[in-house]
């Protein structure tokens, strides 16, 4: 079947619908903490774990998904997930007590992992290579506007209604999308049906979920806390003999020599760390707007909103723009204006204005626009068709671990640089003086991003490559 006999916008709305509000889930949860805390009767760091977890799931699934894409057809994936996620949605809307809400968001999380990875994978296959940066670019849509208009719409509901409304507004349209794909759903990627390999399912979950839960207690309790090390400890020793192990493998769950090639390495880092920028500002705003400057979690949510409506106005046409020129001049552009944009947040005072925190943000998420999406697409092309699916898998799963790692730098950053500070006279406020060296810490990260998007080239995918070879032959002849 070729890609011009796909429904093509029919599929592209069913993926976008169902990944926007899969990931739309994961940050609602963040203004509602505190209702469910008073109503619940638990700690602040029980009711963490309301977020924690789905990312955790999250980041357990995604690469289980390269595995799930090659043995199961497409419509049976969507339809799984989004029904795995509906179910999910319903137990947290009910739920009588905490324990239930938390499996509620276990069961949410879990088919919310595979929608990402199959949403990319499937946009790689019905599009060809000349018109994916436009295709990534309503990818990028999805996932940097979802997650920052979530604590917003959620703070909003909460103030008129309740928590609960949350999920009984996701649920109808969970439960619609269901329905519609069991009528126009096409099945597009293709199938290899390799063997359930149980091992490597176990070590997978136990490397990825043990270092994402690893650096969340980092953040979290610090990084001498025997938690921290124990799970970052057995993190490391599963990934290790997961990777190992899928090296040896005939037909491996994750295929690491997408590594291989060397743009899709390169590409993955410098969007691990804009992904790190980006999640560590929206913690470290809504941190130093809350706790130090007695703003309400409504304000702060408000105060990245304009960045988020930047960031999806603006991802469809940088993906149109990179299909016309690549992805180095702007991916250097984007990254030279986050570079810019982050140093006057290395600043902030008592009396630093919601309008200046809202302006530098959204000329932010501008730069971070023509980054995200570009250098991902740039990656992807690289592989040939066969590792499409384990390259997309690799590229959640590495941008989940680097929102992990990067949340856990800063805030350790932000919190004993204020602590330090807190010995020194001269310093007036040490926590806001915290926050001012982490976001240095993020200017630099920028500025290493920025030197190594001057080594994206423009590359294609073996098989178009061979194309172009024989094309310019025929021509010589």
């Amino acid at each position: 079947m070729t890609s011009q006999t796909y429904n093509r916008k029919t599929i592209v709305a069913l993926l976008l619908a169902g990944a926007f509000i899969s990931i739309l889930n994961q940050t609602t949860m963040i203004t509602a903490i505190p209702p469910i805390m008073k109503e619940m009767h638990i700690t602040a760091n029980t009711g963490q774990w309301l977020t924690t977890v789905f990312m955790l799931v999250n980041g357990v699934m995604i690469p289980v998904t390269a595995f799930l894409i090659e043995r199961f057809t497409t419509r049976q994936l969507f339809i799984s997930a989004m029904s795995i996620f509906a179910f999910g949605t319903l137990i947290a809307g009910v739920a009588p007590n905490f324990g239930v809400l938390l499996f509620g968001r276990i069961v949410q999380s879990a088919g919310a992992g595979i929608m990402m990875p199959l949403m990319q994978t499937v946009f790689l296959l019905i599009y060809p290579i000349h018109k994916r940066g436009a295709a990534m670019g309503l990818v990028g849509l999805v996932i940097q506007f979802a997650p920052a208009i979530g604590p917003a719409l959620s703070g909003w509901l909460i103030s008129a209604y309740s928590w609960r409304v949350m999920f009984f507004v996701i649920l109808p349209i969970a439960l619609l999308l269901i329905g519609i794909a069991t009528r126009v759903m096409q099945n597009v990627t293709e199938l290899t049906r390799p063997k359930v390999d149980i091992l490597s399912i176990i070590l997978s979950s136990f490397g990825f979920g043990g270092l994402l839960y690893g650096f969340t207690c980092a953040g979290n309790f610090g990084w001498g806390n025997l938690t921290t090390i124990l799970t970052l400890t057995i993190g490391v020793i599963a990934l290790v003999l997961f990777i190992v192990r899928q090296l040896r493998l005939a037909h491996p769950m994750l295929e690491f020599r997408v590594f291989k090639y060397f743009i899709f390495t390169l590409t993955t880092g410098i969007g691990m760390l804009a992904f790190m920028g980006l999640i560590g500002i929206e913690t470290l705003i809504p941190l130093y707007m809350q706790n130090m400057r007695d703003f309400t979690a409504m304000e702060s949510g408000l105060a990245i909103l304009p960045g988020a409506l930047v960031m999806g106005l603006m991802s469809p046409i940088t993906g149109r723009i990179f299909d016309k020129i690549g992805a180095k001049w702007m991916a250097i552009t984007g990254l030279i204006i986050m570079t810019l944009t982050t140093l006057p947040f290395a600043n902030l005072t008592t009396s630093t204005s919601f309008t200046y925190l809202t302006i530098y943000y959204a000329i932010r998420m501008f730069g971070l626009s023509m980054v995200m999406m570009p250098v991902t697409t740039a990656g992807l092309n690289q592989l040939p068709k066969r590792l499409i699916a384990h390259g997309t898998a690799m590229n959640n799963t590495m941008r989940q671990v680097s929102a992990s790692i990067g949340t856990a730098i800063l805030v350790t950053v932000m919190t004993t640089t204020g602590e330090e500070a807190k010995q020194d006279p001269t310093i007036l406020t040490p926590m806001i003086h915290g926050v001012n060296v982490a976001f240095i810490v993020i200017t630099v990260l920028s500025v290493v991003g920025v030197i190594l998007a001057f080594f994206i080239k423009k590359t294609y995918p073996p098989e178009e490559a061979e194309k172009l070879v024989g094309a310019n032959k025929s021509v010589r002849s």
